[in-house]
């Protein structure tokens, strides 16, 4: 990679991050003024009330960089407009909570504006010598994706510096992968524009945190990871739609078990409850940090695994992946991540 190229990359990483840095401390107090405020409770870790719209800075951070760094098209239109709405209903209910069926609602038209005016679709795939063209059905697959990705971020917004640490971890990985296969396209410029954003955040989020992201913030995080997922994983191999599932392993196998969990004890999948991962973790008297920093180790491995996997080594992937799955299995069996052991426990001596 040329000497220039290499230059490019560390402004558009380094402008977001001073932009946002220097943003927060304003968003704080713009946060205070407005009472959007994380108030504790008993499904809450932190102890005192926190300002909220964090996003707000994240968001600004993005602008900025692609004001910068970025070029006009229609597929970028989509992705602004369908940002717009995310961050703005995530920045309404920090302030002032709306109903479940709001959000989804806005969540959705985002989620359609990318696809049918951005045009970014999963249209069709192969894998084990089958093809599959998903033709009309393209839309809801896609859509489908956004949501998901949408709110596996939000659900594990749960301690300082988690949801951004995670993102960042997954916009290093994407930047990395780009920079491999030689792919310098719109998803390799929003990929290093909002890592920086987001590492401008982490300097006021990471424990103790000072100001939290908000629905604001994860919600547009996890917006932009599917964008770029779908801009720069976009074909017909199911490698290419894996991988960028694969470094999110954490945060969709901790939403996966909290539907699963809320399911087998007849709750509403989108009921708060205190059992998500980090939840366990610290149950075992993980401090805070160390929880936070277990969760970015093990989402570093995954993410390790699929830059070997792209480098064509296929057989090291599969090794880290197959160890990996192993410990997931076994942090199941040890924990009461998908079934509540101790209210099973107390019922039984209830009945004796």
């Amino acid at each position: 990679m040329e000497q220039t190229e290499i230059a490019r990359i560390f402004m558009m990483i380094a402008i977001p991050f001073l932009f946002v840095t220097c943003l927060i401390p304003f968003i704080k107090k713009i946060a205070i003024h407005v009472g959007a405020l994380d108030i504790p409770n008993k499904r809450k870790v932190h102890q005192k009330p926190m300002p909220r719209l964090g996003g707000l800075g994240i968001f600004g951070g993005f602008l900025f960089g692609y004001m910068l760094f970025g070029e006009p098209n229609s597929v970028m239109n989509s992705i602004l407009i369908g940002s717009f709405i995310i961050v703005l209903i995530g920045a309404i209910d920090d302030i002032k909570p709306v109903k479940a069926s709001v959000k989804f609602v806005a969540q959705l038209m985002a989620a359609i504006i990318v696809t049918c005016y951005g045009k970014l679709l999963i249209q069709d795939i192969s894998a084990f010598g089958f093809y599959i063209d998903f033709g009309i059905m393209s839309y809801p697959i896609t859509i489908f994706f956004i949501l998901g990705c949408l709110n596996c971020i939000n659900l594990i917004d749960g301690l300082d510096g988690l949801a951004g640490g995670i993102s960042a971890i997954y916009f290093a990985t994407i930047g990395i992968i780009s920079i491999i296969m030689g792919k310098m396209g719109l998803d390799y410029v929003l990929t290093f524009i909002m890592l920086g954003s987001i590492l401008g955040f982490l300097v006021h989020n990471f424990y103790p945190a000072s100001i939290f992201a908000g629905d604001s913030g994860s919600l547009f995080m996890g917006f932009m990871i599917a964008v770029i997922a779908l801009l720069g994983f976009k074909g017909v191999t199911l490698t290419s739609l894996l991988i960028p599932l694969l470094i999110l392993a954490i945060p969709i196998l901790d939403t996966v078990f909290a539907i699963i969990r809320r399911m087998l004890k007849g709750q509403s999948i989108s009921t708060p409850d205190k059992s998500h991962l980090h939840h366990q973790l610290l149950n075992k008297n993980f401090s805070h940090r160390t929880t936070v920093l277990i969760i970015y180790g093990i989402n570093i491995l995954f993410a390790a695994a699929s830059i070997i996997y792209v480098l064509h080594d296929q057989k090291i992937g599969y090794i880290i992946y197959a160890i990996l799955t192993v410990i997931v299995i076994i942090f199941i069996l040890k924990t009461d991540i998908i079934v509540d052991t101790s209210h099973y426990k107390k019922n039984t001596k209830h009945k004796k």
